[in-house]
């Protein structure tokens, strides 16, 4: 699979029109969501077992064609990163597909999966959209149009991240302990655990939407690839909030994400990096 192409930083200025690309993503959101939930908890969903021992369906080869049929159509000269059929056409603008980002709860009939669609521009991911339509939400960003939600009474809601400036005070995500512990960073997630105000693992896209919406003030994942967090870094960014690698570099290609509300950013890579000859903080 290749990666977007290698982008400067993601805060660098940029002065595109991205109206007809969000209005393009949340098209493909829409036909992404139809095809989904016919299959949503089907009792004869068809499931398999990739390579990399991971599950695919039915469902989630059928969401990717059909985002991947309108783009043939709409943008013929972009680029496709997907996770189900792998890259295609120009880097430079570059469409990234997860068509259902947590399938196991997918096949399970557990309503907590999304459909990721993002456009990368020189490798700087630039339009999101995380839709989760079995739960009717849905979140969209595009870099100088703001953070947006659905809301019940059907009018879109701007996303504002928190104001927390203490890391005693902080909510924090962390997916898994096994997660950390595979990279041997599981004495990182104790220090942090015992640093801040709470800490729980929400499941996959969530979290990083409850962070935009100012309900969290951190995220970090490993193992995770460039289609589970393109879509989240415009969101995240547009809501006031800061994402980069574990490490504070502006890449999706590091298998590695931490997003938090901006103003506790230094302090939690700073957390990461130096253990405390103390013990907890709190």
């Amino acid at each position: 699979m290749t990666s977007p192409a290698a982008s400067a930083s993601w805060n660098a200025p940029f002065d595109g029109d991205l109206t007809d690309d969000l209005a393009l993503a949340l098209r493909l959101a829409d036909a992404a969501d139809a095809v989904a939930m016919a299959r949503f908890d089907a009792a004869d969903l068809d499931v398999q077992v990739k390579a990399d021992a991971t599950h695919v369906t039915e469902a989630d080869l059928a969401t990717e064609r059909a985002i991947r049929g309108i783009l043939s159509t709409e943008r013929p000269g972009d680029g496709v990163l997907g996770e189900e059929f792998g890259t295609s056409g120009d880097p430079a603008r570059q469409w990234i597909i997860d068509p259902i980002d947590g399938t196991a709860n997918y096949l399970k009939g557990i309503p907590m999966w999304t459909t990721l669609i993002a456009l990368a521009i020189d490798g700087v991911p630039r339009v999101g959209v995380a839709s989760q339509p079995a739960l009717g939400r849905r979140w969209w960003a595009a870099t100088g149009l703001g953070a947006w939600t659905n809301t019940p009474d059907g009018e879109p809601a701007r996303l504002a991240v928190s104001g927390v400036t203490n890391l005693a005070d902080a909510s924090v995500s962390f997916q898994s302990i096994a997660q950390w512990d595979e990279v041997g960073r599981s004495d990182d997630l104790l220090r942090l655990s015992r640093a801040v105000w709470r800490d729980r693992g929400y499941g996959d896209t969530w979290p990083y939407m409850l962070l935009a919406e100012g309900r969290l003030e951190f995220v970090a994942e490993f193992g995770v690839k460039e289609y589970d967090i393109a879509a989240l870094v415009p969101i995240v960014m547009e809501a006031g909030g800061r994402f980069t690698d574990i490490d504070g570099a502006d890449s999706i290609a590091s298998r590695s994400s931490l997003a938090t509300n901006g103003a506790l950013h230094e302090d939690f890579l700073a957390l990461l990096t130096t253990p405390s000859p103390t013990g907890p903080t709190r």
